[in-house]
C-alpha cells in the first residue's frame, strides 16, 4: 500500500516536520503568523491565475504552508511564549500564589503530588502549570481536581539528572510544559471557596466515587488494582511486582486505558447495537450511541491525554463504520492525529504514550493485512487465532524499535499473552463495565464480584507465568536515537520487498540493512576506545565509575549499590563487564592526582590537582587550599548540605572551582 497516496498522510507528515522544525530552532510568533498570511495570499493568487490545484508551484506553498502551520503551532504551545506566563511576571517571595489542582499523580513513599494551573501571583492574573510535592503526615491534606488554594511558599527549580543515562525528570516535565515546583509543608497554604468545577473535575469525582464504591466489595488487593487500570485509567494501586509482570510479558499496555481498549469496547458496542440496523435510521442511531457510550467512557475513566486521543481516533473510526468506507482508516488515522491532537497540543509528539499508540496502530493498518494473506485457515477458529497473531506480531513490529530506545527490552513471549488476553479483553471489559454500573446503584451481587476476581486473578496468574519464563525476555539492549531511525527505515524497506520483490528494493533493503549494521559495529568500535571516570551523586552514599572500554569498575564503600546506578549506564554505554573496588584515599586519573578527605578529616600534607571532600570531614577548607593548593574542589552527595553551602562560599572567595553533585550532577575528569 502506497501510504503517500493518501493526502491526510502527506499533510501529517509536513506538520510533523514544522513540529520538528519548531522543537529544534526558535520563532517569533508575530513573524511566523505574518510569514503563514503571505504564503495564503500566494497560495490564493496561484490558484486564481493558474485555476489549477496540481501544479508543482501549488503544491510547494501548501506544503510550506503545512509545515510552518506545525512550527507556529509547537511555538504557539509553550507556555513562556506567552506574556501572561508566570516567568514573564516580577515576583518578590513574600506574594501570594493562587493555584488551582490540574491533575493528581502517583504519590511517592515521601509526599503527594499534583500539577497545579498558577492562577495569579499577587494582584497579577498568570498562565503556567508547575508540579507540587505536600509530605505525607498523619493529617497529610490530599487534594483533588479543581481545588483552589494560596500559598506563599518559595518556587524553586527542578533539578535535572543528575547521574550519566538516569530519567531526567526535568526534560520529561518540559515537554509538558511544567518548568517549576514548589515543595509546600503542611499549614503552609490556604483552602479557598471560590474553586470552578471544571469538565475533568467532573469526571475525576464521578471516579473517586467509583471506586470508593469498589473498595467495599471483596477483590483482592492486587484485582483491585487491573481492575482499577482496566476500567478506570487508575493505576497508582498496582503493586510494582504486578506492573513488572505485565511489563515482562509485554502486556503492560494492557493496563492502560488506549487504543486496544477502546477499539474493542467499539467492536463490542457496535455487535450490541447491530439488531438496531433494521429500523429506520438505524445505522445513524448506532453511530450516535457508539459515540456517545465511547465518550461516557471515557469520562469515567477521567478524560486523561491518552483516552482523549485515543476515544478520538475511534470516534472517526465509527463514522468510517457508518460511511461503510472503513479501507480509509489511514485518512481517519491521520485526520485525527492531523486536525484534532496535533494541532491542539503538538507537545503530544514527543511523549512515549503518543508515539507507541500511533505506531501501533499505523502498523497493524499497513503490515497485519499483508501477513494474514499469507495462510487462510479453512477453520474458523484456527482463522481467528491467526489473525490474531498477525495483529500481534504487526503491531509489536511497529512499536519494537520505540520500545528498545525507550526500555531497552524485548519480551520474547509477547504473542501467548496476546493470544490469551486479548480475545477475553471484550469480555473483560464488558463486565467490567456491569460492575462498575452495578456498584453505583449497590446492585452488585457478590456472586458476580467473586466471578470477576477470578478472572482477573487468572490473567494475573498468567502473565506472571510469562514474565517468569526469563530466557525469552531480552533486556539491557543498547540502543540509541541513530539506532531507532535506522531501524524505521529497515522496517519500512523491509515490508516493501516483502510486498513486491525487485531488484531495486532488493538493493534499498540490503542498503538499510547495511547502514544499521555498520552504525552499531561502529558504535562497538568507540565503546572498545572509549576511558572515563566520574563521581556519581548518591545522598548519603559516595561512589566513583571508572570505565576502560567494555569494562566497569565501580569504587564505592558498598557494593550493594542500587541496579539503576549501574544497569541504565552499563546498557548506554555498551558496558560487558562490571566489577566492585573499594575507595582509597587517593587515584591519579587522567593525568590528575585525586585526593579523597572523607569523615576522619586526615589529609598529606601535598599538593594534590583535585580534591573529593565525602562523609562530611569537619576540615578548615581556606587551611586546606593554603596547603595543598588544589585546582578544583568537589563534594558529593556523602555530605550535609550545611557544610556543602560553606565550602561553596570558601572555594568563591578563594577563587577555587567548586563541583557539588547534588546541583552539577556527575563530576566527570577530563
Amino acid at each position: 500500500m502506497k501510504l503517500l497516496a493518501f493526502i491526510p498522510i502527506r499533510l501529517t507528515l509536513l506538520l510533523i516536520l514544522g513540529i520538528l522544525i519548531g522543537k529544534l530552532f526558535s520563532f517569533d510568533l508575530l513573524y511566523l503568523g505574518i510569514f503563514i498570511g503571505a504564503l495564503f495570499v500566494l497560495l490564493s493568487a496561484i490558484f486564481l491565475f493558474e485555476k489549477n490545484t496540481k501544479s508543482v508551484f501549488f503544491g510547494i506553498v501548501s506544503a510550506l504552508i503545512f509545515v510552518f502551520l506545525g512550527t507556529y503551532c509547537y511555538t504557539n504551545a509553550q507556555p513562556t511564549n506567552h506574556n501572561d506566563h508566570y516567568t514573564k511576571i516580577t515576583y518578590t517571595n513574600s506574594d501570594l500564589w493562587s493555584l488551582k489542582i490540574k491533575d493528581v499523580l502517583k504519590p511517592n513513599p515521601f509526599s503527594y503530588r499534583y500539577y497545579a494551573t498558577v492562577k495569579g501571583i499577587g494582584q497579577h492574573p498568570t498562565t503556567g502549570t508547575i508540579l507540587i510535592s505536600i509530605p505525607k503526615g498523619s493529617s497529610g491534606q490530599q487534594f483533588h481536581i479543581d481545588d483552589e488554594f494560596v500559598t506563599r511558599t518559595k518556587l524553586t527549580d527542578i533539578y535535572p539528572s543528575l547521574n550519566p543515562h538516569q530519567f531526567d525528570y526535568k526534560n520529561y516535565l518540559k515537554n509538558i510544559g511544567i518548568y517549576h515546583q514548589m515543595q509546600i509543608e503542611q499549614h503552609h497554604f490556604t483552602i479557598t471557596s471560590r474553586s470552578k468545577t471544571t469538565l475533568k473535575g467532573i469526571a475525576s469525582s464521578l471516579r473517586n466515587h467509583i471506586i470508593s464504591k469498589l473498595e467495599k466489595e471483596s477483590f483482592g488487593e492486587d484485582e483491585f488494582g487491573v481492575i482499577q487500570a482496566l476500567l478506570l485509567g487508575q493505576r497508582s494501586d498496582i503493586s510494582e511486582e504486578t506492573y513488572t509482570n505485565y511489563q515482562k510479558a509485554g502486556a503492560v499496555h494492557i493496563l492502560a486505558v488506549s487504543g486496544l481498549h477502546i477499539g474493542i469496547l467499539l467492536l463490542l458496542i457496535q455487535f450490541l447495537l447491530s439488531p438496531l440496523k433494521q429500523i429506520p435510521k438505524g445505522r445513524t442511531i448506532i453511530l450516535l450511541l457508539s459515540v456517545i457510550f465511547l465518550w461516557a467512557f471515557a469520562f469515567i475513566a477521567g478524560l486523561s491525554a491518552s483516552i482523549i486521543r485515543a476515544t478520538t481516533m475511534f470516534t472517526f473510526v465509527a463514522y468510517a463504520l457508518y460511511l461503510n468506507r472503513p479501507s480509509n482508516t489511514f485518512n481517519i488515522l491521520a485526520l485525527s492525529i492531523l486536525f484534532i491532537l496535533l494541532f491542539i497540543d503538538p507537545n503530544l509528539l514527543f511523549q512515549v504514550g503518543f508515539q507507541m499508540s500511533y505506531a501501533a496502530v499505523f502498523a497493524i493498518l499497513w503490515i497485519f493485512p499483508i501477513l494474514r494473506d499469507l495462510w487462510f485457515p479453512k477453520n474458523k477458529v484456527v482463522r481467528y487465532f491467526w489473525q490474531l497473531l498477525c495483529v500481534s506480531i504487526a503491531a509489536q513490529l511497529g512499536v519494537l524499535p520505540i520500545s528498545l530506545f525507550y526500555f531497552h527490552q524485548f519480551p520474547g513471549l509477547f504473542f501467548v499473552s496476546n493470544l490469551i488476553i486479548v480475545p477475553a479483553l471484550g469480555v473483560i471489559l464488558g463486565m467490567g463495565i456491569l460492575v462498575v454500573f452495578l456498584s453505583i446503584f449497590n446492585w452488585l451481587p457478590a456472586q458476580f464480584v467473586w466471578l470477576y476476581n477470578k478472572i482477573i486473578g487468572f490473567m494475573n496468574n498468567l502473565i506472571a507465568w510469562v514474565a517468569r519464563q526469563e530466557s525469552f525476555i531480552f533486556g539491557d539492549i543498547p540502543f540509541d536515537v541513530v539506532q531507532l531511525i535506522l531501524s524505521f527505515i529497515v522496517l519500512v524497506m523491509g515490508v516493501q520487498l516483502f510486498t513486491r520483490f525487485n531488484s531495486k528494493r532488493i538493493l534499498l533493503c540490503l542498503g538499510s540493512v547495511l547502514c544499521f549494521q555498520g552504525y552499531t559495529i561502529y558504535q562497538e568500535i568507540n565503546t572498545n576506545e572509549k576511558v572515563e571516570a566520574m563521581v556519581l551523586h548518591k545522598t548519603k552514599e559516595r561512589i566513583i565509575f571508572n570505565r576502560n572500554g567494555k569494562e566497569l569498575t565501580v569504587l564505592t564503600d558498598n557494593n550493594n549499590q542500587p541496579d539503576y546506578l549501574i544497569s541504565r549506564y552499563r546498557t548506554a554505554e555498551r558496558i560487558h563487564s562490571v566489577s566492585f573496588d573499594t575507595l582509597k584515599n587517593g587515584y591519579h586519573i587522567k593525568n590528575n592526582s585525586l585526593l579523597i578527605i572523607d569523615s576522619t578529616g586526615v589529609y598529606p600534607l601535598s599538593t594534590s590537582d583535585k580534591i573529593l571532600l565525602t562523609q562530611s570531614p569537619k576540615i578548615n577548607l581556606d587551611r586546606l587550599i593554603d596547603s595543598i593548593q588544589p585546582k578544583e574542589i568537589i563534594a558529593d552527595g556523602s555530605n550535609y548540605k550545611s557544610y556543602v553551602d560553606r565550602w561553596k562560599i570558601t572555594c568563591i572567595k578563594n577563587k577555587i572551582p567548586f563541583h557539588y553533585t547534588g546541583e552539577k550532577g556527575a563530576y566527570y575528569f577530563k
